[in-house]
């Protein structure tokens, strides 16, 4: 038998109905594999006893013929999703000790499908990163390694990205603003999907930038990403951005196939210096969805290349607004000061890390007087033009687009951005827009470089059409095969 801990959630699921094992050997294997996994850092804070408590309640449910979509499934919460009770941290000092009172929407709707939590994974701080090294508990090392060189996973759902590609969790919550599902998905191996912006309640999630942060899952199979996705959406009135419509069942689409649709291929994303095996891996990405029967045409989205500047000043200004309630007062960590206004700087200054103070310094820039209108109201023109694109292309009857997910494979732990921030930001050059149309997105696991580190590619969908990214998805996950993990190094 497969070991627990490599099975998929659907063979999981098939398992566990089949009584071939039950949810509390299940969860007990992920948490023995999680205590020897230490050494990646993926967990901030483990859940063994609460784990275990709620595989023996799926255990009981599952006896009785009353499971759920993910009974017994055992997931990995990224620690920007607040959980009733478990300290919930966002990554960062700031909030080392919040325990809230409530729970996410998103993870509220897991354990009411039957789904047992494991632990809560690390991240960069407030989701601030491409790499997950801004975390305040220290960066999360991938399960791949070059040559003995630690790996960083992708930022900023890192650690739900390395735990789902070590096996330290079926699958896992993760967060996406600019690429943070889809860079560390095709980092590690593993698929990511960003839904549409308002499919996904986003009440109960730490904020970073509110107009552009969607939570998505991350998994190992594309038919996996679709159980757990259902299971994470639906209306909500907590949340007036989250759209009040019918969840389809995602899993069904997985298997309908591209005969018929048109994918086209964006001939802006070419970009300067791009590495000739994304190019590669990008043409025979296009060969097997011809090969399923799909029409392949080139498209244009010429407002591209003013996409990544202007995320970096829409999402800074955003974060501005939403970190200015973190002030040692109503929460967190509070440094005493002489006065309000010293407790105020004192509290910011030793809670926040310093990626975070950067894009907190950039977006009051950009929102102060005098510079409003020249930068943060031109950005959001260009974000409205970007939209348009994606709606001319989409008008003209295309059903999806492809693109590489990452400019390159994984880099190494502390390689970039030490000097230059734009470095790092550079690697989200693929993916801020479909945050910034609000479009929804996944990237799927399609080789290995020559060192033998993953590399994925992305398909954009149309608003509200999930089901067709998992159907192309599902072709290139056929046609490129499973990216199976070396022997884990660490073991």
């Amino acid at each position: 038998m497969t070991e627990l801990t490599h099975l998929t959630i659907s063979e999981a699921r098939d398992g566990l109905k089949a009584k071939s094992f039950s949810a509390t050997e299940l969860a007990q294997a992920h948490v023995d594999a999680i205590a020897k996994a230490r050494a990646l850092n993926a967990y901030v804070l483990e859940t063994p006893e609460k784990a275990l408590a709620m595989a023996k309640a799926s255990d009981e449910k599952l006896a009785k013929g009353e499971g759920r979509a993910l009974e017994g499934i055992p997931l990995g919460i990224k620690d920007l999703f607040c959980t009733e009770g478990v300290v919930s941290t966002a990554g960062s000092k700031i909030l080392g000790n919040f325990n809230p009172p409530y729970e996410s929407t998103v993870t509220r709707n897991l354990w009411n499908d039957g789904a047992v939590m494991l632990g809560k994974l690390n991240m960069d701080e407030f989701a601030m990163g491409s790499s997950n090294e801004t975390s305040a508990f220290g960066p999360v090392v991938s399960p791949w390694r070059n040559d003995g060189t630690h790996l960083v996973p992708g930022g900023s759902s890192g650690g739900s990205a390395a735990a789902v590609a070590a096996h330290l969790c079926l699958g896992a919550t993760a967060t996406d603003t600019g690429g943070s599902i889809r860079q560390p998905a095709a980092f590690t191996g593993t698929v990511g999907i960003k839904p549409t912006y308002g499919r996904v309640s986003r009440w109960g999630t730490v904020a970073f930038a509110s107009s552009l942060d969607q939570a998505g899952p991350i998994t190992r199979t594309v038919r996996d990403a679709a159980i757990m996705l259902r299971s994470m959406s639906g209306p909500d009135a907590k949340d007036t951005t989250c759209a009040d419509l019918p969840v389809p069942d995602f899993e069904a689409a997985v298997s309908r196939g591209v005969k018929g649709l048109k994918i086209g291929i964006p001939k802006e994303y070419r970009v300067d210096g791009m590495s000739p095996e994304i190019e590669k891996l990008w043409h025979q990405g296009t060969e097997w969805l011809r090969a399923a029967g799909a029409e392949i045409v080139e498209v244009s989205l010429p407002h591209t290349k003013y996409a990544l500047p202007a995320y970096y000043i829409v999402a800074p200004a955003e974060a501005s607004s939403n970190l200015a309630r973190y002030d040692g007062v109503r929460y967190g960590l509070r440094e005493n000061g002489k006065d309000i206004v010293d407790l105020y700087e004192k509290t910011r200054a030793a809670g926040f890390g310093r990626e975070v103070k950067r894009r907190i310094m950039i977006g009051t820039y950009v929102l102060s007087a005098g510079y409003y209108d020249a930068y943060y109201v031109r950005a959001q023109k260009i974000r409205t033009l970007i939209k348009r694109d994606f709606e001319e292309v989409y008008a003209k009857g295309v059903h999806a687009i492809l693109t590489p997910a990452t400019p390159s494979a994984a880099f190494g732990i502390g390689e970039k951005g030490s000097g230059d921030p734009v470095e790092m930001y550079l690697n989200d050059i693929f993916t801020v827009t479909v945050n910034m149309a609000g479009l929804p997105g996944i990237a799927v696991p399609a080789g290995l470089d020559q060192q033998g580190l993953p590399l994925g590619l992305q398909l954009i969908g149309r608003a509200f059409d999930e089901e067709t990214l998992f159907a192309a998805g599902q072709v290139i996950e056929d046609a490129a095969g499973r990216i199976i993990l070396p022997q884990p190094w660490w073991a």
